[in-house]
Parts: C-alpha cells; structure tokens; sequence
C-alpha cells in the first residue's frame, strides 16, 4: 500500500491525500453526530448574514470538511479521466463550493425547523376567537377564550371595554394584550 503512494506523482498524491483525509474526518463527524457527540473544534463558524435570525452559515468546520471531501475525489475522478491539471483544479474546486453551498442550505433549513413552543402573546393580535367563560363588561371579571396562536387552539385569559357582558359562544376578536398577557377583546360584528 505504501509502495502505491510512494512512487505516485506530487499532484495525484496531494489529491489522494486530501480525498482520504476529508473522507476519514467526514466519517467521524458522522459517527459523533449519530451518537449524539459534538463534533465542533471550538467557535470555527463565521455567519454571512448581519441579522439577529438564523443566519445563512457558509464558513463551518462541517461545510469544509465536505468541501475538502469533495474536492478531492473529484479531483481524483478528473484525473482518472485524464483531465488536465488546471482544469482538473477548476472542476474539483467548483464541486467542493457547491457541496459547500448544499450543506449551507441544507442546515439553514433544518435550523428554521426548530420551534421553541414559547407563546408570544403579540402572535394573538388580530385573531379571531370564541368567549368560553363570560368575560365581564368595562374591565369587571376576567373570562376566558378559545383563539388559534401559533398553529394551536389556546385557552387564554380575556377582558373587555364592551359595554356588556360577552357570553359564552360569542364571536371575538384580539385588539391588544395587557403587559401581563391578558388579552383585550371585542365583540365581531
């Protein structure tokens, strides 16, 4: 075997040696990640986007790896197609940023899949619901409603400034949330 990689030429060996040295930490990283391990070195991501959401991640220890992994054995497979070396350069390098980009966006994705379940009472502004316990007219008592927030039917506390009392079954709508996350309703029409 190491007859093999001894008498090969330095261009083909830098290749063989990026492809199994990309391949080898790809493997691990796959290995750890289905264990459940964190394979992060340290804070090697860079963000491209400046705004505070999920960030499109272009430059992370998991894209170069898959970039070094793909680069080399498509560099390889140019070779072996006799390629030449500058086209063979080209070529392995435009696939390496394309996986690049395919992990970038595959990531992004799966990241703004992950939902906390946290209710932000802003969501209910607008929505339109249905009065469960009386809530009582002017602000008296505090009732309850059936609204959709968040993909969810809620059970939230209300209040009114009606001038009667909204019943139980009454069509309402959210117009704005006390500081303490009781919402004030009024009655459709």
């Amino acid at each position: 075997m190491m007859d093999w990689y001894t008498t090969m030429e330095t261009f083909p060996k830098i290749y063989w040696t990026i492809a199994l040295a990309g391949s080898l930490i790809f493997i691990i990283t796959l290995i750890l990640s289905l264990l459940g391990g964190e394979t992060d070195l340290g804070d090697v991501d860079t963000e491209i986007e400046t705004d505070t959401g999920i960030g499109f991640q272009f430059l992370t220890f998991k894209n170069l790896v898959g970039f070094f992994t793909i680069f080399g054995w498509s560099g390889i497979a140019c070779m072996d197609a006799g390629l030449s070396k500058p086209l063979t350069i080209l070529i392995s390098f435009f696939c390496g940023l394309i996986m690049m980009a395919i992990m970038a966006t595959m990531f992004h994705y799966m990241k703004k899949l992950n939902d906390s379940g946290t209710l932000d009472y802003k969501n209910a502004i607008n929505s339109i619901g249905e009065v469960y316990l009386t809530v009582g007219k002017n602000r008296s008592s505090i009732g309850k409603v059936h609204i959709n927030v968040q993909g969810s039917l809620r059970e939230l506390e209300a209040i009114t400034d009606e001038s009667l009392d909204l019943k139980p079954g009454s069509v309402i709508s959210v117009t704005e949330i006390t500081a303490n996350g009781i919402l004030i309703i009024k009655k459709q029409s």
